[in-house]
């Protein structure tokens, strides 16, 4: 008997780069096709993890002092950063109410919708057998930084009081 590995049991190299494309992707594609359960395996994972922390900011309110801890930043130099008022407003979308959320915190709204786009693109493309994949250029993360900035900055001055907590 030849004690050899066949062609078969050897894994294919990780492909690099779409034509076209300067970044290689975030998650690699897997050698083999995995069934439909296991591809969506991941995703409910996470999704199971956001409903638990929402579920959880939803039962225990953030406006009762004493049940979380306070900014940092807030405390030590009296400013608010671009996540303060953050869980005031994912108990406010736990429990319905989109304009208080909008009050707490707006830019943590637009983060929640901005994730459960991608988290459905993720449902989906697993369902097809497609890799996520999220390959933004430099640019783009500058410029949600800068968004940050500049949230941070308006909301701590006098005429943007209505974006702060």
């Amino acid at each position: 008997m030849d004690a050899s590995p066949t062609p078969a049991a050897v894994p294919a190299p990780a492909p690099g780069p779409a034509p076209g494309h300067p970044f290689p992707p975030v998650f690699p594609p897997a050698p083999v096709p995995a069934s439909r359960v296991r591809r969506l395996a991941v995703p409910a994972g996470v999704l199971a993890v956001v409903v638990g922390a929402f579920g959880y900011v939803g039962a225990v309110d953030p406006n009762q002092p004493g049940h979380y801890p306070v900014c940092p930043l807030l405390r030590f130099t009296g400013l608010y950063c671009p996540g303060c008022g953050g869980l005031r407003s994912a108990h406010a979308v736990a429990h319905g109410d989109i304009a208080a959320a909008l009050g707490s915190n707006a830019l943590a709204v637009a983060g929640y919708a901005v994730f459960a786009v991608l988290l459905a693109l993720w449902v989906v493309r697993a369902w097809r057998g497609r890799p996520m994949s999220i390959a933004a250029k430099p640019a783009v993360w500058w410029g949600i930084g800068a968004v940050l900035l500049v949230f941070s900055v308006v909301r701590n001055l006098p005429f943007g009081s209505a974006l702060a907590p």
